[in-house]
């Protein structure tokens, strides 16, 4: 998923807008598995609960819309968006140990196929970092990649530091000092709960992107920015709200894109293989 046109590039008090109504009316419908739709009337409403005055919402955010309509424009897509199309792009850990095997199977991958962190019956190939790690080997051609930086990316000009993101990502062309493109990977197969620790996981990803947007601003330096999410239970059955947030941040300019579940199979090789070849 990329950002839709019509909603990229707002301002940030929109974005502001939307988590406040998001909050507050809430994300899923109570009992069932679909997400919430709005009208301009629930929107009017819940602002007079937050103690916000409606007007505001009067001025012009696009020429095509008012931040009122382009609100609830944007939450009713959001919706819709994950309900098509990324709820049935989510995997299971069946699913995933089988595309897997077959892309195992394919490309005879020569890269680092890295086990999970859990043990016993739950201990097996971290699927999603496997199927990314041999996908961009294919599509790379030999071009070095980091498959795990084990330090804090950097980014340097002419022997000057420009900045040190805050943590460690997953993966890094070419190289973890001064990349090309950073992706960040999210797989949860076998679990039962959403935790913290998932949820935290969000929030980490919105600093590395407000941290690289802000040196984009700064220094005009582009690093793309991707994110790959898999786990139909973790993710739709329990992280529906969280959901909403990774679509925001896409539409925040926080992610160039992310992929979700088989998305990545689908898509993950030609964005790779659109990367420019590092030179010197």
């Amino acid at each position: 998923m990329i950002a839709k046109a019509e909603f990229a590039g707002l301002p940030a008090d929109f974005w502001a807008y939307v988590k406040a109504l998001s909050e507050k009316l809430g994300y899923s419908e109570r009992g069932k598995k679909s997400l919430k739709r709005h009208s301009t009337k629930d929107v009017q409403s819940c602002l007079t609960t937050l103690d916000l005055s409606p007007k505001p919402l009067n001025r012009p955010l696009r020429e095509e819309f008012s931040y009122l309509t382009g609100l609830v424009a944007y939450l009713n897509y959001r919706a819709a968006v994950l309900e098509d199309a990324v709820r049935p792009r989510l995997m299971n850990r069946e699913q995933a140990q089988s595309e897997f095997e077959r892309l195992k199977g394919e490309l005879d991958p020569q890269c680092t196929l890295p086990m999970n962190k859990q043990k016993g019956e739950k201990r097996h190939e971290a699927y999603l970092t496997c199927i990314v790690n041999m996908l961009t080997e294919h599509a790379l051609g030999g071009c070095h990649f980091d498959d795990d930086p084990h330090r804090l990316i950097t980014v340097k000009r002419d022997g000057r530091l420009l900045m040190t993101l805050s943590r460690r990502l997953d993966g890094a062309y070419p190289s973890a000092t001064s990349p090309m493109a950073l992706w960040e990977l999210k797989e949860y197969y076998g679990t039962t709960t959403f935790g913290s620790r998932i949820a935290d996981g969000i929030y980490e990803t919105a600093l590395d992107g407000r941290e690289l947007a802000d040196l984009r601003a700064r220094e005009g330096v582009q690093v793309l920015h991707y994110l790959m999410v898999d786990d139909y239970f973790t993710w739709w059955e329990c992280g529906r709200s969280y959901l909403c947030r990774i679509v925001d941040m896409v539409h925040e300019g926080l992610l160039d894109e992310v992929l979700f579940g088989r998305e990545v199979v689908e898509r993950w090789a030609d964005i790779a293989a659109e990367w420019p070849k590092p030179t010197g």
